[in-house]
């Protein structure tokens, strides 16, 4: 079984990447549609561009539940764990290089939602592996990441006056 799942992770690790690419664009080719809008960056602020990562993931570990959960531990906490490590790799390696070279670099931008990616499997991958956690850990897991995606939709619409949520090309917030 250990190879079939390594084998999902990996086929879970392009599939984030492209639909995140994805999506970061379809929020303009909708029409600014606003069920669109809370699926997709709808700026270029950091914290829209991290939709990209969590909404697919949040599909993969959907797509992946039935193969997945009855023959592994810990499915909910490995995949929710995942998708807060690509979450929060995101700004912490922008805010990092960005301190020292002052501007976003597009390239860096991107390897890093690439890395994050790859990160988040891998960590979701080691404790699918990992022995059985108590069931607290499931329920906690799914309230996490419900509670992420409502945050996501949340801040579309109405974000903090933060500059993680600040488009820098506009200044404007969410939609």
């Amino acid at each position: 079984m250990a190879s079939r799942t390594l084998l999902l992770e990996i086929v879970g690790t392009f599939t984030i990447i492209l639909l995140g690419s994805a999506l970061h664009f379809t929020y303009a080719s909708s029409g600014n549609n606003p069920l669109v809008a809370v699926f997709s960056a709808v700026n270029e602020s950091i914290w829209e561009h991290l939709k990209l990562a969590f909404w697919p993931s949040l599909l993969w570990m959907l797509i992946v539940m039935g193969p997945l959960r009855k023959t592994t531990n810990n499915y909910f906490f490995a995949k929710t764990a995942g998708s807060y490590v690509m979450v929060a790799f995101i700004p912490l390696v922008f805010y990092s290089y960005t301190s020292f070279t002052g501007e976003s670099i597009f390239a860096i931008d991107i390897a890093s939602f690439i890395v994050a990616v790859i990160i988040g499997q891998i960590f979701s991958y080691k404790l699918l592996s990992y022995k059985a956690l108590p069931e607290i850990t499931e329920t906690a897991s799914i309230v996490a990441v419900i509670l992420l995606a409502t945050i996501f939709a949340l801040f579309t619409f109405s974000p903090p006056q933060l500059p993680l949520f600040q488009d820098p090309i506009t200044g404007h917030y969410g939609v």
